[in-house]
């Protein structure tokens, strides 16, 4: 096909974070644009994950705040709670934020169309019997919650989506998964007095976190009446006049609602990507070299859909990146080290670099400074929820490699971490740092002991 052919500069399959920043930069060079999207824009973060989850994680601790609260002085007579309300107000700001992006989408002068698209060539997308033609196409269509093989399951539980909008507050749910959405459902529902499982296979939860995280979250699940079920495996599910899961341990757990939080997989199967000779791997992930691109010319995946780091804000770089290499004809690439991440558990888990036992795999020699302790806000509240910080710092130049924490404000005071770990500061910049008195942040800045 000739190129005055092509209808198209860049097709964008997705108006997810990472696709719609990908069509605002590359339309802002000039290139003429059309999105597609088969929902409403906004994509995983703003519609079925990050936004209305962590807008969950708010209306949840409003309880725990109020029996904070009584030790202050506060007296809170008949605190009731109204999950219509709830549904409600999360609706409205989603609706508000699909609505900003498609602003967002139009004042850039892309064309929105609304609609399921696949591949008919390299070259060529169809959508609602329309065949449009591209220069370039990116695919940036997230990923879908992944639910195991397991006799029964499918027919009985639900996913992330559906929790995001349950009808009504269930009295018992069962959660199978450990991974930071599994967990950050399972404080959601237990804050509701929700009586809340935790199934998982591994002896821990948050798989891929620093072991002494991973332990202090345990502690915090079981502090708040999470019931945990480590090391389980589902051998069926049925139902009779409530949800039976049958373990292999032998275990029953008989709950009104399970939901599955296993993980995600890449959203490509109704792509046709197949047809046209795209690699996948097997997960089926889009492959991608470091400027996002497939083994296609022209064709490019960005953000959940290529598996890599599966964040937000590593999508919105990714698009960024993208539009301005190839439209904008800077030399722009994304840097996936040292990307900061959170789970919004309660108390929340932040993290960035690399943790102790990636630090020894890649042959680092270090040392170990934690601080464990109880927040000053509870020594009065009652409340036995803790805070836990580590820092990784590699002994030989004495730089910060990691650094790791469980408690509250974890991710605001993480943000700022992040970037003294992306300037590869020493621990002798933290103790020159003057701590703000009385924070927890601070304790940051005077861990004097080391473990070696």
């Amino acid at each position: 096909m000739s190129e005055e052919n092509f209808e198209y500069d860049l097709i964008v399959l997705g108006a997810g974070s990472g696709g719609v920043r990908a069509s605002r930069i590359a339309s802002s060079y000039g290139a003429k644009v059309a999105v597609i999207e088969e929902d409403r824009p906004g994509g995983t973060c703003v519609l079925r994950g990050c936004i209305p989850k962590k807008l969950m994680v708010y209306g949840s601790e409003f309880k725990k705040q109020v029996n904070d609260a009584k030790e202050y002085g506060w007296k809170v007579k008949n605190l009731e709670h109204d999950w219509d309300v709830l549904n409600a107000s999360i609706e409205k700001e989603l609706d508000r934020l699909a609505s900003i992006y498609i602003n967002i989408l139009k004042n850039s002068g892309c064309r929105v169309i609304t609609g399921k698209a696949h591949f008919i060539s390299p070259s060529e997308i169809k959508v609602n019997n329309e065949i449009l033609t591209g220069k370039k196409i990116l695919i940036a269509t997230g990923g879908l919650p992944y639910l195991p093989d397991i006799d029964g399951l499918k027919e009985n539980a639900i996913t992330s989506n559906e929790a995001l909008k349950l009808p009504s507050l269930p009295k018992s749910i069962a959660i199978f998964g450990s991974g930071y959405i599994a967990i950050e459902f399972a404080f959601i529902f237990n804050g509701f007095g929700t009586d809340v499982d935790l199934i998982y296979r591994s002896d821990l939860p948050l798989r891929g976190f620093d072991y002494e995280i991973r332990k202090n979250l345990e502690n915090e699940l079981k502090n708040k009446g999470i019931n945990l079920f480590p090391k389980s495996k589902i051998n069926r599910v049925f139902k009779e006049d409530k949800i039976i899961i049958d373990l292999e341990n032998n275990n029953n757990i008989r709950t009104d609602q399970l939901l599955v939080a296993t993980g995600r997989k890449p959203n490509t199967s109704q792509l046709k990507l197949e047809d046209i000779g795209v690699e996948l791997n097997s997960e089926g992930a889009v492959i991608v070299d470091d400027s996002s691109k497939s083994n296609i010319n022209y064709i490019y995946a960005i953000g959940d859909v290529t598996n890599r780091i599966n964040l937000t804000p590593v999508a919105l770089g990714e698009g960024h990146a993208f539009a301005d290499r190839e439209f904008g004809g800077l030399n722009k690439y994304f840097n996936y080290e040292d990307v900061p991440c959170a789970v919004f558990s309660q108390p929340p888990v932040s993290v960035v670099g690399l943790s102790e036992e990636d630090a020894i795999d890649k042959g680092y020699e270090i040392k170990i400074f934690t601080s464990n302790f109880k927040p000053l806000k509870h020594t009065i509240s009652g409340n036995n929820e803790r805070s836990f910080m580590k820092l990784v710092v590699e002994r030989k130049s004495n730089t910060v490699l990691g650094a790791h924490m469980i408690g509250s404000d974890a991710p605001e005071i993480m943000q700022s971490i992040a970037i003294a770990i992306k300037a590869k500061l020493t621990k002798q910049d933290f103790d020159l740092t003057i701590g703000i008195h009385p924070t927890a942040a601070e304790e940051f800045v005077t861990m004097r002991s080391s473990r070696d």
